[in-house]
């Protein structure tokens, strides 16, 4: 490796993370910004009740992120592209928006905004294993595992498709608010389920190489 790649290899995850952890210290802002200019949210019925399991959601939502990259960042070396510094930005931009759509209102669009952040989620983390896989500092992990193929991704591409579905299916009932609160107790499900993969893949990673 040349010295400008491996200069580049070596400071990348601290300046990623650097950025990464300003986007989400905005979105956690934004988000507190938003339960303390939202009155409703201090009262005990139905319609806070929701509002409450969205918000919880939300922030499970922009803890995942952060825990899904500054794991990747911690356990692997790779050399960047140019859209490793720019998939930060576009991730923030979809927390912000998922933030703004906070509200009884909107449940339906928030469900699809939520199916993008999987996407864009399952994507960057698909991009950095391909590109982890070129360094040679990480042959310990990837030696004898086979690249991933398509059908390696059918719980994530139901996950993405369920959630858009269950956003056009809120938004066509009118907000129903049985309906609207079935589907958001499944997001916080999908969300605890992909924060349990994601433990179990850091613990597996983690003694591998210890074992090494």
């Amino acid at each position: 490796m040349n010295e400008i790649r491996q200069r580049v290899t070596d400071n990348f995850p601290s300046a990623l993370l650097t950025l990464l952890s300003i986007v989400q210290a905005l979105a956690v802002e934004l988000l507190w910004s938003h339960v303390l200019e939202t009155p409703y949210l201090f009262a005990f019925n139905w319609v806070s009740f929701i509002a409450w399991i969205q918000i919880i959601a939300t922030f499970m939502g922009i803890i995942l992120i952060w825990v899904v990259y500054s794991s990747s960042a911690m356990r692997f070396r790779w050399v960047p592209a140019i859209s490793d510094s720019v998939l930060p930005f576009l991730i923030g931009i979809l927390e912000f928006t998922l933030v703004e759509t906070l509200g009884p209102e909107d449940i339906g669009l928030w469900l699809i905004l939520l199916a993008m952040v999987f996407a864009m989620m399952h994507r960057i983390t698909h991009h950095t294993m391909k590109r982890a896989r070129q360094d040679p500092a990480n042959a310990g992990f990837f030696n004898g595992r086979k690249p991933a193929v398509l059908r390696d991704f059918v719980v994530e591409i139901l996950s993405i498709t369920g959630l858009s579905l269950a956003g056009l299916i809120v938004i066509a009932t009118g907000h129903n608010g049985a309906v609207a609160l079935f589907f958001l107790m499944c997001a916080i499900a999908l969300l605890g389920g992909t924060f349990y993969q994601t433990a179990s893949f850091w613990a597996y990673s983690i003694a591998e190489d210890a074992e090494k």
